[in-house]
């Protein structure tokens, strides 16, 4: 099985997006009480939470579109999925870590565009897997 560019660019995309977001986890866990609120904290676990779940459904995402023979449709709708899971996480998570960081509001209202493109993402592999199999 050959990956094609795309799939291996969405697998290098997950495997970074996996990686800071243990990084991110693991300061949350460690160092980060050391001058921020329990809240700060609270919101920076729930970042890398929701960034770890959002990496790995897009690592297995761009592995089966890839394994299987799939509809155009469906192919199609997985790599909106694909876009909609990274852009989501980096909204969703990404403010939340600007925030806490940085501790500037500009980007507050971007959390929750990103929780719709995550939801959208979800919503899109549920439509692709309503295509008929050929």
């Amino acid at each position: 099985m050959l990956l094609t560019k795309q799939s291996r660019t969405f697998i290098a995309v997950a495997a970074f997006l996996g990686a800071t977001a243990v990084m991110f986890g693991a300061y949350a866990s460690h160092g980060l009480a050391l001058w921020a609120t329990p809240a700060q904290v609270s919101q920076v676990q729930l970042a890398a939470q929701y960034q770890l779940f959002h990496a790995i459904i897009l690592l297995l995402i761009a592995v089966l579109g890839s394994v299987f023979a799939l509809p155009a449709g469906s192919k199609r709708l997985l790599t909106i999925s694909q876009y909609c899971f990274t852009l989501g996480t980096l909204c969703f998570s990404g403010s939340l870590y600007y925030l806490v960081f940085l501790g500037s509001k500009l980007l507050v209202l971007i959390t929750p565009v990103g929780g719709l493109l995550l939801i959208f993402g979800w919503l899109a592999i549920i439509i692709s897997m309503i295509f008929k199999q050929k």
